[in-house]
């Protein structure tokens, strides 16, 4: 169905390239918008717009900051010994929140996929392979439990030995 004002049809053709959200989610949310008051979908609009103006990755192990480099590679706290490789900057997220681990970490910015193209070089291994100094006694591997991600497990495994 085509909307009559082409802004609506804008908001929901936008929306629908979201992962995870088909015509008809974005048809419910462009709704609820018209909805609120100017100022809180203003607040989402800036929101959104500092993310791509103030958000980039840390130079060191390259997950997502507004600081470089970021807090935790900055973090006297931290075990430098260790270094957990992972594939995307909410893999960080996601072992923070367990409040368990206490190193550093490296963000690879994916996994092989040699289907879709993505090879070594379109990776963030030779970074990683830098930061391998005398001062780093275990490299942990916590790449995703699929096909791609045990591929970039055993080839990182090889490498780094």
């Amino acid at each position: 169905m085509k909307y009559s004002s082409d802004a609506v049809e804008k908001a929901i053709h936008e929306l629908s390239k979201l992962p995870g959200i088909g015509r008809k989610s974005a048809q419910r949310h462009v709704f609820y918008l018209l909805k609120q008051a100017e100022n809180q979908v203003q607040q989402l609009a800036d929101s959104l717009m500092d993310l791509k103006e103030k958000v980039r990755n840390c130079s060191v192990c390259f997950n997502i900051t507004e600081d470089d480099p970021c807090h935790i590679c900055v973090s006297e706290k931290r075990n430098r010994s260790v270094i957990c490789v992972v594939e995307e900057a909410n893999d960080v997220l996601a072992l923070e929140n367990t409040g368990e681990f206490h190193g550093l970490y490296h963000v690879l910015g994916g996994a092989l996929s040699p289907l879709d193209g993505i090879g070594p070089d379109d990776l963030r291994i030779k970074e990683l392979l830098s930061r391998l100094v005398d001062d780093v006694e275990e490299i942990i591997i916590a790449t995703n439990p699929n096909t791609e991600g045990e591929a970039t497990a055993l080839y990182l495994a090889k490498l780094i030995k």
